[in-house]
């Protein structure tokens, strides 16, 4: 029975996706891949184009209904709705699930950026948009495309690698400075102390440690993306004008 659960679980992940950076290929082989993440891009360009300016929340797949950060980010999730802003996510389940559901049940846009893995991450049923991405790489470019302000609850290395990411992005001004918010004090302790050590010693600068709000509070997180908003921002419909067949 095991050696049949071992060969079952050794066929999932499409060979496809191992390969990709194994090294070098041939020439058809490497114009097709930039193909087919061209056209990834592009598919989600057209897809999101009228999704309308968002809020990206960021969490495990893993927190189940009922745990405390599943009913904070469907809470933040709802407010995000309220505030007029589209949610974004990972559109899988957990942490993801729970943003698109309470935008999805205060009548806000709420959209998803699924990734095909061999577990866990299926399409969540609170969705009003939904791409899947064969890339990682392409994925984490749109969830941070169309987005204003970043909501990082509780999550894996999945979690980490986007949080990181879009800190790298801000602090090294490649993007607008957009607030980044780190939810959940007791879980990510560790991570702030590991922070604090890099700027004692001189790896990040002091005042990169303002980059990032860190809170277990909704109302101080909503605050604080409000604040920036009001301040640089005026949010109102955009004029849609459709080319190529786009769908609202």
């Amino acid at each position: 029975m095991e050696a049949e659960i071992k060969e079952k679980t050794t066929r999932v992940i499409p060979a496809k996706e191992s390969v990709y950076l194994e090294g070098p290929k041939s020439r058809g082989y490497e114009l097709l891949f930039a193909f087919r993440v061209f056209f990834q891009f592009i598919k989600g360009f057209r897809k999101f184009h009228f999704a309308g300016p968002c809020i990206t929340v960021f969490g495990s797949a893993r927190f189940k209904e009922g745990h405390k950060y599943y009913i904070a980010a469907r809470s933040l999730g709802k407010r995000i709705a309220g505030m007029g802003f589209s949610t974004m996510t990972g559109g899988g389940p957990g942490i993801m699930e729970a943003a698109n559901r309470g935008a999805f049940e205060n009548g806000g846009m709420s959209i998803g950026c699924n990734i095909q893995l061999p577990f866990e991450q299926s399409a969540n049923p609170y969705v009003n948009k939904s791409i899947t991405f064969e890339h990682f790489f392409v994925r984490k470019v749109l969830l941070v495309k169309y987005s204003y302000a970043f909501i990082i609850m509780p999550g894996g290395f999945g979690t980490m690698d986007e949080f990181f990411e879009i800190l790298t992005l801000i602090q090294t001004k490649t993007v607008t400075n957009f607030p980044i918010v780190l939810f959940g004090k007791e879980y990510y302790k560790p991570l702030i102390d590991v922070m604090n050590s890099m700027a004692e010693q001189g790896t990040i600068a002091k005042e990169d440690l303002e980059l990032v709000l860190y809170t277990d509070d909704e109302n101080e997180a909503i605050a604080h993306i409000q604040a920036y908003v009001e301040k640089n921002y005026k949010v109102k419909p955009r004029k849609r004008y459709w080319w190529l067949f786009e769908k609202r």
